[in-house]
């Protein structure tokens, strides 16, 4: 179980990471719906596992995600000078393809076209 300050590093480096995403990026490839679904950071700083997932295929997802990674080195220099941290992670970009797991499971079960459950009579 992660400390209560490392709980608070992950969800600062998210926040940011999601501002600069929206806000401070230029590159066109990664105007995208980006969404940064979770960060894991190492116990001592060294390592966050950003966890991304992005709107598109699969294919496209995976080209973000190497972009994102490409620009780790301008995320971290931003994120060194908003937050107040000792050491600054080095930034480990994965996709998070949860989101569309569970969308093609809910297609899948609005294609079942179940009828509704009876109410059970006591």
């Amino acid at each position: 179980m992660p400390s209560r300050r490392i709980l608070r590093t992950n969800v600062l480096i998210r926040d940011e990471l999601a501002d600069l995403l929206r806000r401070e990026v230029k590159d066109p490839q990664l105007e995208g719906m980006i969404s940064i679904t979770e960060v894991e950071t190492a116990s001592d700083l060294s390592i966050a596992h950003v966890y991304v997932s992005v709107l598109g295929d699969e294919e496209q997802a995976r080209k973000t995600v190497q972009r994102l990674r490409h620009a780790a080195g301008f995320f971290r220099r931003e994120l060194a000078e908003r937050l107040n941290l000792r050491h600054t992670p080095e930034l480990d970009f994965r996709l998070d393809l949860s989101i569309a797991r569970g969308a093609r499971l809910l297609k899948i079960l609005r294609e079942l076209d179940l009828p509704p459950a009876e109410p059970k009579a006591e």
